[in-house]
C-alpha cells in the first residue's frame, strides 16, 4: 500500500489517527506550536497519547484527561494552566469546527497564529 493510502499512524499507541478531531499534530498546528514548514515531517499522535497536551482541553465534548507527576496541571501556576486551558481549548474547537471544510490548510491554525505567521512571512 502507498503511504498516502495508509493514512497517519500515532506515533505511541500505533493506531491510525483517522480524523482531524483526534490529530495532536494537527492540535498543535492549529495553536501554534508544529510550523506550517515542519508538519509534512512532523510524527503523528492520538491527543489522548499526549495527555500533557490533552489536560488543557476542558469542554464538556471531550472526556477530562488527568496527568500524574510533573506534568500535571493541578500542580502547575494557575494563571498559566487557564492560559493554556484557553488556548489548547480553542484549538480543539478550532480543529473540530475545521473538520470537513474546503479550507486551505493555511487557514486552519486560530486567528492570532494566523496573524504570527503572516507578520513572518513580511
Amino acid at each position: 500500500m502507498a503511504k498516502c493510502e495508509e493514512g497517519y499512524l500515532c506515533d505511541v499507541c500505533g493506531g491510525d489517527v483517522e480524523d482531524l478531531t483526534d490529530s495532536d499534530l494537527y492540535l498543535r498546528y492549529v495553536i501554534g506550536m508544529v510550523d506550517p514548514e515542519t508538519l509534512h515531517t512532523s510524527r503523528e499522535r492520538h491527543i489522548r497519547c499526549n495527555p500533557v497536551l490533552a489536560q488543557f482541553i476542558v469542554d464538556e465534548g471531550f472526556l477530562p484527561v488527568a496527568v500524574e507527576g510533573d506534568f500535571d496541571k493541578r500542580t502547575l501556576d494557575p494563571a498559566s494552566v487557564r492560559e493554556r486551558e484557553s488556548l489548547v481549548t480553542r484549538g480543539w474547537l478550532r480543529l473540530r469546527e475545521v473538520a470537513g471544510q474546503e479550507l486551505s490548510i493555511i487557514d486552519y491554525p486560530l486567528p492570532e497564529v494566523r496573524a504570527r505567521l503572516e507578520r513572518r512571512e513580511l
